[in-house]
């Protein structure tokens, strides 16, 4: 007995199987994470170390040379791609070796800090310690700009940091980003004529400042069984009680320093960045989601969020969406819905042409049957639904049908003839199965290079090779389990008459069985003609691939 006979004679092992991937399919696909692109981690670090006062042979003579030289030693390191040595700052960009994975990074960027800290007595007493950089590749699903006409920059920051206080607790949400915020500075503008005049030198100007706002342990004093802390006073409120800061002459006169600068506060006068949206500045919010997670789901929840920080945003700020990742997922997974019913409409009105009603119905069931038990599995092993995994879904649509058809053509062929469910489903099966097998893995391997390659590429489309893998193994199951089933279930037993009569007896397929039996018997022209086709191919390649360097097939761009 084999599968397609024990599946029709054992129907609740069967229906059970059925029930498994079509209810775990559904429960799977709202729970499980859609992302718009898969998760792709960025394998370098920049490493940043100033030293001010220095020209860039300075700096890299005493900085960046011995920098490079630890970093070189960790074999991990596929090449120093950048280095700089510019008046002041050292600026390197390491990238890594391909082969390692996202997993193996943070063990590799700490052996980089350990190398770089044992470096670090090495540098000139002058240089900073060195910064290393190592999350730059972070994704925003959600890019919000925040304007408001009349509103300082103070306030549009104030306001942002509410929102981002209140949008971090929602669930899902990793982190959420202020960007384009201008430094606040306080500018003492003092007459030169004035300070020679009071024999002022602008130093002591500077470190008088700088002393006066510094924040100190004064130390505590215990009171019996307490302890007080000392917290002295004196330190600037506002930018008015700088006016009233004593400065000493050289003649040993207190003058006030309102009187001999002006103090006004204002903000950089060359900004590090500036945001625009539809002409108006303003400041952004990235917010980025927890991996795994289901950004549609985190993008509703923001929704909602949303409606309740109204009463945060002042009148005339206006919070506008640059970019919406959760609204570009659901409509890619939408998209996906429509090709699935698509691709079952046109299974079953091409069937309907060619086997009938009631075959179409079969194998347009299996197809929804292996779909869902696709999705099932691809929850449990955390891959997600995105533009890879969506399109190798799309990509096996076509070919999920084929052993299913297999099958029920050769279960209707015999039920016809008048044999019963369960022989003729040991028989169509039994003649098929291995060969189906056998194709099915021919199709999997044909995507194996993807999912098995080391480098990046490997790494962004694996998903690819392991959903087709998932949902054509999948379609030899129910091909060889579900479709006897529901033929057994749907199909007519014919009254033997016509036991005797070639089924394909057909003209349309005499005439293709004709044209297969003059292409095997005139092999090497087979071959030839196919080798025809195959070599002007090959010549248009060079220009394909002219026209991707010129940049002429694009790419979507996140923020």
């Amino acid at each position: 007995m084999n599968i397609g006979e024990y599946s029709v004679k054992s129907k609740v092992v069967s229906w059970l199987l059925v029930v498994i991937m079509v209810g775990g399919g559904i429960l799977a696909f709202d729970k499980m994470g859609k992302l718009e692109d898969p998760a792709f981690t960025i394998k370098s670090a920049k490493i940043l170390t100033a030293y001010p006062g220095a020209t860039a042979q300075e700096v890299q003579d005493e900085v960046t040379y011995h920098l490079e030289d630890a970093i070189q030693r960790m074999e991990q390191v596929k090449r120093i791609k950048m280095s700089v040595s510019r008046p002041g700052l050292s600026d390197i960009l390491i990238d890594f070796k391909d082969k390692y994975r996202a997993d193996d990074l943070p063990n590799i960027f700490d052996e980089l800090r350990r190398k770089v800290a044992d470096v670090s007595p090495s540098l000139p007493p002058g240089a900073a310690a060195p910064r290393v950089i190592d999350d730059f590749g972070d994704v925003y699903g959600v890019y919000v700009v925040l304007t408001g006409e009349g509103y300082s920059w103070r306030d549009l920051y104030d306001t942002a940091d509410a929102v981002k206080k209140q949008l971090v607790l929602v669930p899902g949400v990793r982190k959420v980003v202020i960007d384009g915020q201008q430094g606040e500075v306080v500018y003492v503008d003092i007459s030169r004529a004035r300070m020679a005049e009071l024999g002022i030198d602008l130093a002591a100007i500077a470190g008088v400042l700088r002393s006066q706002n510094e924040v100190v342990n004064a130390g505590n004093v215990r009171v019996d069984d307490d302890y007080i802390r000392i917290s002295p006073t004196g330190d600037f409120q506002s930018v008015q009680e700088m006016g009233d800061l004593l400065i000493s002459s050289s003649e040993k006169r207190l003058v006030y320093l309102r009187d001999i600068a002006t103090i006004t506060r204002a903000y950089d006068e060359v900004p590090g960045k500036m945001y625009f949206v539809n002409g108006k500045p303003g400041l952004t919010l990235g917010i980025s989601m927890l991996g795994g997670e289901n950004v549609v789901e985190v993008g509703k929840r923001l929704a909602r969020k949303s409606v309740d920080l109204l009463s945060i945003i002042p009148v005339g700020m206006k919070a506008v969406a640059v970019y919406n990742q959760p609204r570009e997922v659901e409509n890619s997974v939408g998209g996906f819905i429509v090709s699935v019913g698509q691709a079952v409409g046109i299974v079953i009105a091409v069937l309907l042409l060619f086997m009938g009603l009631r075959t179409g119905i079969i194998i347009g069931a299996v197809l929804l049957i292996t779909v869902a038990g696709t999705l099932f599995i691809m929850n449990i092993y955390g891959i997600e639904l995105q533009r890879i995994s969506l399109g190798a879904l799309v990509i096996a649509l076509g070919m999920l049908v084929d052993n299913a058809i297999v099958v029920a053509e050769g279960m209707l062929v015999r039920m016809q003839a008048g044999m019963k469910p369960m022989q003729a489903a040991g028989e169509a099966v039994g003649k098929t199965m291995w060969a189906l097998l056998g194709g099915t893995a021919i199709g999997i391997l044909a995507f194996s290079a993807i999912g098995l390659s080391p480098d990046n590429t490997g790494e962004f489309a694996s998903s690819l090779f392991y959903v087709i893998l998932i949902s054509l193994s999948l379609s030899w199951l129910t091909a060889v389990s579900t479709t006897p089933l529901l033929c057994a279930l749907l199909l007519k037993v014919g009254d033997g008459g016509g036991e005797d009569k070639d089924p394909y007896a057909g003209k349309a397929f005499q005439v293709y069985r004709g044209l297969v039996a003059a292409a095997v018997n005139n092999r090497w022209v087979t071959v030839a003609g196919v080798v025809g086709l195959f070599v002007p191919g090959l010549q248009h390649a060079p220009v394909f691939c002219r026209y991707l360097r010129a940049g002429r097939v694009g790419y979507p761009h996140h923020p």
